[in-house]
């Protein structure tokens, strides 16, 4: 009973706020995060009245819970892989890889060359293991966020499609990024030289993840086939994600390899495949869609209950922590801003891609699971935290504003931003083309 009472009271905790993002015209992403938040044990949880229901007590009553937050994860990675069409990919494929991979390595860079300085002038404060770690992590976007801006306004035109392509490569990039980086941060704090650690696991999980994702696409399509009611499609293509999501969760060893596989790579892989196969994928993704509107809403509430406010109170992690924000930021802006220059994409997108990508939330906070082992991963992982709650307020609105500078979701009027103008759209999309090809 008091589970039904605490997703219930999140649900329209998260809804009732969004109203009041409307009136301050941010997206709803926000104020769900702001519920979470209220909802949290710095908040209405400190109360005490969890027993019943209302509120999180503390965080691992939040972490209760994040079996939801996974099977969102999984969602919103397989609905990120249905862009992967076969279309768009010989359109902007090559120019997506690009950028996905160069904005990466270029904020990656960034961070590391920021953070060993700090450790030069105050050594006290953080090691060269921990810098080089945090570095990888700044990589990492979230593509909830991100997806949930580009849903909520309908945003449509070159940026968003490329957007949504590099979020999704970015991922991959950054978990190879992490393993390297924190395979070096081990072996300077033991000493001991692991290739394996350094270079084989990542890989194997990066070849695994493809593999099972193309194997669970493939087996969603042929049973697909067996039904014929839209209802029944529905329902085996919910269960099919989360059985995917069931699987990449487990982890073995063989050999004294730790095996495991990346739940966001293998949901988006699983995506790609069934929608390059299936010739009513989009038609069922758009009943997707409408199902697991609830569920994000719920991942966006519990994030923000999980933000521990405590981090604040330490002036180190606020030292570290905006260090990290400021250069990430501009690593994040650059790469993109660079990478899309080389690829000669229009000025639009090369001014706007790289502030779409700032948002920062469960991939990274998965890394800092990680690097807890490291001897300053505690440290680390309070970082990130206070990151992904300057990130995750502060991003989806900055999404909002680059896609409206772009000029890829319409200002709210007194129209709904879910009613688009076509005519100023189809002028955009011509203005568009005409740049793509100076």
């Amino acid at each position: 009973m008091v589970l039904l009472i605490q997703i219930s009271v999140c649900l329209i905790a998260g809804l009732m706020t969004s109203r009041i993002a409307k009136l301050l015209s941010l997206p709803a992403v926000t104020s769900y995060l702001v519920a979470g938040l209220l909802l949290g044990p710095f908040c209405i949880g400190a109360l005490g009245l969890g027993g019943i229901g209302i509120g999180f007590e503390s965080l691992e009553a939040v972490d209760s819970l994040s079996i939801i937050s996974q099977a969102a994860l999984g969602f919103i990675a397989f609905t990120i892989g249905n862009e992967f069409r076969l279309v768009q990919l010989k359109q902007m494929g090559a120019k997506a890889i690009t950028i996905g991979i160069l904005q990466a390595v270029i904020t990656t860079a960034i961070v590391d060359v920021a953070l060993v300085i700090l450790h030069f002038f105050i050594p006290s404060v953080i090691s060269v293991s921990a810098a080089i770690t945090l570095g990888a992590i700044a990589a990492a976007t979230a593509p909830a966020a991100t997806l949930m801006v580009v849903r909520q306004y309908k945003a449509d035109g070159p940026m968003t499609k490329l957007l949504l392509l590099v979020v999704a490569i970015d991922d991959a990039v950054g978990l190879v990024l992490f393993s390297v980086s924190f395979g070096i941060a081990k072996v300077l704090e033991s000493g001991e030289i692991s290739l394996a650690g350094i270079i084989l696991e990542p890989l194997i999980e990066i070849l695994l993840s493809l593999i099972l994702g193309a194997v669970m696409g493939l087996a969603l399509f042929i049973i697909e086939k067996f039904f014929h009611s839209r209802s029944k499609r529905l329902s085996i293509s919910i269960a099919f994600v989360f059985l995917t999501i069931a699987i990449s969760m487990i982890e073995f060893e063989v050999f004294g390899l730790n095996i495991g596989f990346s739940l966001l790579l293998v949901c988006m892989i699983c995506g790609t495949v069934f929608c390059n196969i299936c010739d009513f994928s989009e038609e069922l993704m758009g009943r997707i869609d409408g199902w697991t509107a609830p569920l994000f809403v719920l991942f966006f509430v519990l994030s923000g209950a999980e933000l521990d406010l405590e981090i604040l109170l330490n002036p180190m992690v606020l030292l570290i922590g905006l260090v990290y924000i400021v250069f990430r930021s501009l690593g994040k802006y650059f790469g993109a801003f660079s990478s899309c220059a080389m690829t000669r994409c229009s000025k639009t997108i090369r001014n706007n891609l790289g502030i779409t990508l700032l948002p920062q939330a469960g991939v990274a906070l998965g890394m800092t699971l990680t690097a807890q082992s490291l001897e300053d991963g505690h440290m680390v992982r309070n970082v990130v935290l206070f990151s992904v709650l300057v990130y995750e307020l502060v991003g989806p609105a900055l999404t909002k504003r680059a896609l409206i500078s772009a000029g890829e979701i319409i200002p709210e009027n007194r129209k709904s931003s879910r009613v688009k103008n076509s005519k100023e759209h189809k002028v955009f999309q011509l203005h568009e083309g005409k740049e793509g090809k100076k």
